[in-house]
């Protein structure tokens, strides 16, 4: 009887240490980009870490054109959610990284997918860029968010901005 108790004690001890292992990271990222490199700057968020079920998870997200051509500049255009390839994530600013609840990360990958599934033309470098949707993401994750015109276009510039807004954060500005 007692091998069973202590036997039920250390599963349930052990059960307990996973569930507070569990946690996934969201990281926002810039990356400065230019015309003559073939990539645009960019704001995006990666996750890492294990949901409260033991889910792994390895992804990231940001909003883009489909296609970068002078047609963004008159108005909204076809959109995709870009995925980054490895090799760009080595390359990019890391501005902060907040650990996730369930909860937000079930937010984060709804968001993902209503601004993936919209219909038409939904990519707008005015009113919906990849600012405005990493900005939707830190409303989630209960971040001060603004959109400054003069930072539209400027993704590091922006979420240097953010990390003024959410001093809480304890995060250094990226230069």
């Amino acid at each position: 009887m007692v091998r069973i108790f202590r036997t039920a004690l250390l599963l349930l001890a052990l059960g307990w240490s996973s569930l507070a292992a569990a946690a996934v990271d969201i990281t926002f990222h810039s990356f400065n980009g230019s015309v003559l490199a073939g990539r645009y700057p960019h704001t995006f968020v990666s996750m890492e870490g294990t949901l409260d079920d033991g889910t792994e998870v390895r992804e990231n997200f940001g909003f883009s054109a489909k296609s970068a051509s002078l047609a963004v500049l008159s108005g909204p255009v076809e959109h995709m959610i870009l995925v980054e390839e490895e090799k760009w994530l080595r390359k990019t600013n890391r501005h902060f990284t907040l650990t996730m609840t369930d909860g937000q990360y079930r937010k984060v990958r709804a968001l993902v997918e209503a601004w993936r599934d919209a219909p038409g033309e939904y990519y707008d470098l005015e009113t919906r860029n990849c600012i405005h949707f990493v900005g939707e993401i830190g409303r989630i994750m209960g971040l001060d968010i603004s959109y400054p015109d003069k930072l539209l276009r400027k993704p590091k510039s922006w979420l240097n901005h953010i990390t003024r807004l959410n001093p809480e954060l304890g995060a250094q500005q990226v230069d």
